[in-house]
């Protein structure tokens, strides 16, 4: 039997090797900390700034009055129920659109050249910039169908700009299924579209609704695309209501009108000299941070309730 014991130059040199080993390691974990410290302190400054420079404006009437020329009476009505109803036009175009395409490349389409292209070019898409898809839509949505400035061709515009996005996420949900769950509704007779609606798809929900919030979260900042299709800056009534007091109780005629949405309000507050508009814009722009850490929150309470019912 050989000895691992070495001799005393071996063991020195191993543990001067580990002792160098756990020195980078520790930088590195410094140098990890330090800009995770950075970002996220950077993050607070930005939001305590816009909170103490508008929080004075932060009011039930800034939330319940319409734009107006004097700062100290102008409000978000107008903006935040058109960011609602385009948000749901968006989520109703994008995502089921978005998961049924990442169900299909993943487990439908044949393993070739197209399916390859098709995939680059769906990543590549995530990357790029929304003024691309606000030009895109003003010819296809504005002009091409007649769609206008309004709030369907504004929620299809941001529809296209999340459907990379829903879909790499979905793809990358369905992969983290075990190949064994697959196997297992195969071999008791399930055929693939029961083993994806069944199996697949439930097990994988955590992911996807986590990539449609990130979707959505960055569609409802977006402000180059909505001004592209020619959104307004200033508008100071609202849609017709999606609901009606007489059958059907339903009704569409709110998809053709004109609007306006939160980032553009605060973009035309911003660009105003007088000092109170900017307290107007601040204000906005903490309700947007704040709608959107909501959205996070959402996804993380839903991640963990679906991830709490897997049980492989």
């Amino acid at each position: 039997m050989s000895d691992l014991s070495g001799t005393p130059d071996q063991v020195g040199a191993i543990r001067a090797m580990i002792a160098r080993h756990k020195r980078w390691d520790m930088i590195f974990s410094m140098i990890g900390l330090v800009a995770m410290l950075v970002g996220v302190i950077t993050l607070l400054a930005l939001f305590l700034d816009l909170v103490l420079d508008g929080y004075g404006r932060l009011t039930y009437d800034f939330f319940t009055s319409f734009p107006s020329r004097h700062a100290a009476e102008a409000g978000i009505l107008s903006a935040w129920v058109g960011t609602t109803l385009v948000m749901l036009v968006t989520a109703f175009a994008g995502v089921p659109l978005g998961v049924a395409a990442a169900i299909y490349l993943e487990e439908y389409a044949p393993r070739n050249w197209m399916t390859d292209l098709i995939e680059i070019n769906v990543t590549n898409l995530a990357g790029v910039p929304s003024i691309v898809y606000g030009l895109l839509a003003l010819g296809l949505f504005v002009y091409q169908l007649n769609l206008g400035q309004s709030i369907l061709a504004a929620g299809l515009t941001l529809a296209l700009l999340i459907l990379p996005v829903v879909i790499v996420a979905t793809r990358e949900a369905i992969r983290a299924v075990p190949g064994a769950i697959r196997e297992a509704a195969y071999a008791v007779g399930a055929t693939k579209w029961q083993t994806v609606a069944h199996h697949v798809l439930p097990y994988s929900t955590a992911g996807i609704l986590t990539g449609v919030i990130i979707g959505m979260a960055r569609a409802i900042g977006e402000t180059a695309p909505i001004i592209t299709i020619g959104a307004l800056t200033f508008i100071a009534f609202l849609p017709p209501s999606p609901v009606t007091a007489t059958p059907p109780f339903v009704s569409f005629e709110w998809l053709m009108a004109p609007f306006t949405v939160l980032p553009i309000q605060m973009f035309s507050w911003v660009s105003r000299p007088q000092a109170a508009f900017l307290e107007n814009a601040a204000a906005t722009g903490v309700v947007i941070i704040v709608m959107t850490l909501a959205m996070n929150a959402v996804a993380i309470w839903l991640r963990y309730r679906f991830r709490k019912r897997i049980k492989w």
